[in-house]
């Protein structure tokens, strides 16, 4: 059995104030190419279609497109809503959609019935569990303890029944601890959106959406396809592209990938105003049309540096000054560092900050417990 991996099309989405809807078509068409090639028995789109919960019309009409064009296909198409999705607008019309061969999975209803595929190694289940919060799995599973991402996921899967003697494939949008984020991603505070990999052990391969940067999360059968284009700074220089996984007898997994080229690259570039703006360093390169950052290294600032720029670097999409002013200024904390604490942790920071005091036994007191209420219904 062959199947196509993808996730985070995120359409609609904007790279400061450019628009990529020309950029997505341009890449949703190569990877129909890649389709085409590769004859897959299924494709697999791991969630976070739109970039925003009530996308454009411009968004919404690309995706249509080419959910038609692999309709018209032999192929199945498997899609999941993700974080960044409306559960209902990614479910409308997916009762019509099945008989097409397209099957939608937007709002969890507390039961993953799965969708068997049939090959000469027999029978293969595709389980497709949207992204979920601790909240969506409780309210099905009232009797169970549910109170991290991790405990969702072990109760949603276990309620799924998955027959172990067979191959299993699920499709979800989750972050799995260990993945390595990049920028353009939304980030939880205190990681408590963490799932470890071990809820999955009875898959035999797992198509992850959600983080941006193709990877392995602990085994090369869980697996984050990432995005198909870059949408931020930090994702420069990943190589994007499809994931194709051929799975034959039950335990064996062959995975590679195939290179996507994209129609504008996103770099960053740096150096004085009179370096960059050298006829000698941009000819013969791919900067002029590139989204590019700009960091100046000039200690005076520039006047209407960017619109002078912009005659040059036609999507310069942010301009940014590196020298001794901006090295002395303070600096915001790392994702990193805001990952790692606890909420508490951090509101208390900006108490401290706030007030030039901690916070006392009984304002903590407080603070935890509407923390913990808040946590518990709204996750």
């Amino acid at each position: 059995m062959k199947l196509i991996h993808l996730s985070d099309l995120h359409l609609g989405k904007r790279l400061n104030e450019h628009s990529l809807i020309e950029d997505q078509e341009y890449i949703l068409a190569q990877i129909l190419d890649i389709i085409d090639a590769e004859a897959p028995d299924a494709v697999l789109i791991a969630g976070d279609v739109y970039d925003k919960s009530v996308p454009s019309a411009e968004a919404v009409g690309l995706f249509d497109r080419f959910l038609t064009r692999l309709s018209q296909r032999s192929l199945k198409t498997f899609v999941i809503s993700g974080n960044h999705d409306s559960p209902e607008r990614i479910s409308f019309g997916a009762r019509l959609m099945d008989q097409s061969g397209v099957f939608l999975a937007g709002v969890y209803e507390g039961k993953t019935e799965p969708i068997t595929l049939t090959d000469a190694y027999g029978k293969l289940h595709v389980y497709l569990l949207p992204f979920v919060k601790p909240a969506h799995v409780r309210r099905f599973f009232e009797e169970e303890e549910i109170v991290s991402y991790t405990d969702a996921l072990r109760v949603a899967i276990s309620a799924m029944k998955i027959d172990k003697s067979e191959r299993n494939v699920l499709v979800t949008h989750q972050f799995v601890t260990g993945a390595s984020r990049s920028e353009s991603e939304e980030i939880s505070v205190g990681g408590t959106d963490n799932v470890d990999a071990s809820v999955f052990a009875d898959f035999d391969y797992v198509a992850l959406g959600h983080i941006h940067s193709p990877q392995y999360c602990t085994a090369e059968r869980i697996r984050y396809s990432g995005t198909p284009l870059k949408y931020s700074l930090s994702e420069k220089d990943d190589e994007k592209s499809v994931t194709v996984i051929e799975l034959g007898e039950k335990g064996s997994l062959t995975l590679r990938t195939v290179p996507l080229a994209p129609l504008h690259d996103v770099t960053e570039i740096r150096g004085s105003y009179e370096e960059l703006t050298r006829k000698s360093f941009y000819e013969g390169t791919t900067l002029r049309d590139d989204y590019v950052r700009i960091v100046l290294t000039d200690e005076e600032d520039i006047l209407d540096a960017i619109g002078k720029l912009r005659v040059i670097y036609r999507n310069l999409t942010e301009l940014r000054y590196d020298n001794i002013r901006t090295r002395t200024s303070a600096e915001l904390r790392a994702v990193e560092d805001i990952e790692r604490k606890t909420p508490m942790e951090l509101f208390s920071e900006f108490y401290e900050k706030q007030n030039n005091k901690p916070m006392s036994e009984e304002q903590r007191a407080l603070t935890e417990r509407l923390i913990s209420e808040i946590w518990g219904t709204e996750e």
